[in-house]
């Protein structure tokens, strides 16, 4: 049996989405979203608070036709699937980062209009 490869998020964006094209046309649109988590330290009693970063990507239609409303601030609901990319910068060092790509059938819902 296969794996599944599943993320499902509710988060703020942390700046607006970035609607770029590749050489060959295709739209992508870039962004982070934040998640966060509070509990009561048992020894302090005092509140915590730990906030995580998630970049997700959008390709073709969805990421022409969603962008425009993809601002700071905003709440979404998004589902997609972990992936990591790798590359090679300017100075020729090995890179790679962790994303969460929103596929045609993945969903991504606005929540709120703040």
């Amino acid at each position: 049996m296969g794996g599944v490869n599943k993320v499902i998020l509710v988060g703020r964006l942390g700046r607006d989405a970035e609607l770029k094209y590749t050489p060959s046309g295709a739209a992508v649109s870039n962004f982070s979203i934040a998640t966060s988590e509070s509990w009561k330290d048992k020894n302090s009693g005092e509140r915590k608070e730990k906030t995580e970063w998630h970049r997700i990507v959008i390709w073709g239609k969805t990421a022409e036709n969603l962008s425009q409303y993809l601002l700071k601030g905003k709440q979404i609901y998004v589902e997609g699937k972990l992936e990591t990319r790798e590359w090679e910068d300017k100075e020729g060092q090995k890179r790679s980062t962790t994303e969460v790509k929103v596929g045609p059938f993945d969903r991504l819902v606005l929540l709120s209009s703040r």
